[in-house]
């Protein structure tokens, strides 16, 4: 990939990252008010099918689409992703987190490689493990981790796998048909759970974060979708990393969460791979 080509990626990546982090934030705020992070993720998906559906250009080709064994699967990890990190984002810190979630890359470069025959080097794979070593920093297994840690690991092992179905399935499918798909079945999985968590009242406060937690998440996948229709998930894979940092700024400037010196630390490694992942794909 030329340069030029991959610092425009680049950019697209950390737009995409910020606008995700941004509505999982307004997801925290909402959890930290009494909201259940699977209503939440209902609500998420629900609401941006219904209003992006007039967008996506969807004709009745496009119905065998959403019987499709791998479009299926693909919305199932995506929402099992969703579901996990908002579970966590409910008693963790933004950025640690995200620092957790940030095995998913490990997980779509090893994927790519074996499912879709991507070509892996060593110096890629020893900087991978290098980013392993900075999510045991934040993670710290061992020393009493939490349930909500488990469950950012697990968010990221999903979107990892997630990243690769993408990849997958990309060259057959128009963006706005994968985007749509994973958002309407995604929403008739969550229904049941999201139904029975109904609130007995919501504030317009409430109301603008449910929002922005959605269109956030849907506009950021968006564009996630249409780079995966022409970047090998290889490349994609370590510019995810750019995610820590609207993560840590905005965990910091939202609810004074500033990581502690381990987990610092293992933000640093993890983010210093990423750029050297970068750098990598350059040559």
């Amino acid at each position: 990939m030329q340069p030029v080509a991959l610092w425009r990626v680049g950019l697209v990546m950390l737009t995409s990252m910020t606008l995700i982090v941004g509505g999982d934030v307004a997801a925290k705020v909402l959890t930290q008010d009494g909201f259940s992070p699977l209503f939440i993720a209902w609500t998420r998906f629900a609401l941006a099918c219904v209003v992006l559906l007039p967008f996506c250009g969807l004709t009745r080709t496009d119905a065998p689409a959403l019987r499709d064994p791998r479009v299926l699967l693909r919305a199932l990890l995506i929402t099992g992703g969703i579901s996990c990190i908002l579970t966590a984002l409910r008693t963790e810190p933004v950025a640690n987190v995200f620092g957790a979630f940030f095995v998913g890359p490990i997980v779509a470069f090893a994927l790519s490689a074996l499912l879709l025959k991507e070509r892996i080097t060593l110096t890629r794979s020893f900087l991978l493990g290098l980013s392993f070593l900075g999510v045991l920093l934040v993670v710290k297994p061992g020393f009493g981790v939490s349930i909500g840690m488990g469950f950012a690991v697990l968010a990221g092992v999903l979107h990892g796998s997630y990243v690769v179905s993408t990849r997958w399935i990309a060259p057959f499918y128009r963006p706005r048909l994968l985007l749509f798909s994973q958002l309407f079945l995604g929403a008739i999985v969550l229904a049941p759970f999201g139904l029975t968590a109904l609130p007995d009242s919501v504030s317009w406060a409430a109301l603008g974060l449910i929002f922005v937690s959605a269109f956030g998440s849907a506009l950021g996948n968006l564009m996630l979708v249409s780079l995966s229709k022409t970047t090998p998930s290889n490349v994609i894979a370590p510019l995810i990393y750019t995610q820590l940092i609207p993560a840590t700024l905005l965990g910091f400037l939202v609810f004074s969460d500033w990581p502690d010196w381990a987990s610092f630390i293992g933000l640093a490694i993890i983010f210093t791979t990423g750029v050297a992942s970068l750098a990598l794909s350059r040559r």
